[in-house]
């Protein structure tokens, strides 16, 4: 069927915030923060829009490999957006979700992320969920044993059920910036029948322009989910 209306759950890929900065000889930790100034703005357009989820991959399980200097600048800027945003959030009633494995963060983060969800767990205007060291295999992987020690059945929907993202519609639209054309281990099993758009443009320069020629582009598709064209 055409996607007549706005798309329910959009998710993003964010990529290019290293690039961006190295092209101005500046430290890559730089580029990180222009890119958490994109997702302030990015995240209020997508639900002034109408859109209800909005998911971002922040932090991959592989991103750890990283220099260590890089990674606790990451981990610091996390902390530092969840303290801003919050009240923010709150104010617009903006339900917040950390999706992934945090027991590498340390207690002062977890913290601040239980409070952050706890405050904002009965908001209904728009979800926004941060993929923060997610990886999609692991993903797939805990669903499995979990379902394993509950000794259930496992069906497709008990499945997508015991995933981090439980509850949650699957992506209408995934978004990867930056230029790759890779999917890079996120949400593997979630994006079975969502419309992928690669965009050469690094992830502190998305503008809200080339987020609205993506979603004219997707109301356009016939989206078929494996049934004929209609």
């Amino acid at each position: 069927m055409k996607s007549d209306n706005n798309p329910r759950h959009i998710a993003i890929i964010m990529d290019g915030n290293g690039r961006w900065a190295k092209r101005r000889l500046l430290p890559r930790n730089f580029g990180h923060k222009k890119g958490v100034e994109t997702i302030d703005r990015i995240s209020r357009y997508v639900f002034d829009k109408g859109v209800e989820i909005l998911t971002l991959f922040a932090f991959s399980t592989e991103n750890l490999r990283r220099p260590k200097e890089e990674v606790s600048g990451i981990f610091e800027l996390f902390s530092t957006y969840i303290k801003k945003n919050l009240p923010d959030m709150i104010e617009r009633e903006i339900k917040f979700k950390v999706v992934g494995d945090i027991s590498v963060c340390d207690d002062g983060l977890k913290t601040l992320i239980a409070d952050a969800e706890k405050q904002t767990e009965k908001f209904n205007r728009g979800k926004l969920n941060i993929c923060f060291n997610y990886g999609g295999r692991a993903d797939i992987v805990n669903a499995a044993n979990k379902l394993i020690q509950e000794g259930k059945t496992v069906t497709e929907q008990e499945f997508a059920d015991a995933l981090y993202t439980g509850g949650l519609p699957d992506p209408d639209i995934v978004i990867r910036t930056g230029n790759e054309h890779r999917i890079s281990n996120f949400l593997l099993y979630q994006m079975a029948y969502s419309e992928i758009y690669f965009t050469s443009t690094l992830w502190p320069d998305f503008k809200e322009k080339e987020l609205n020629e993506i979603i004219a582009d997707f109301k356009k598709t016939n989206r078929r989910f494996g049934n004929i064209e209609q």
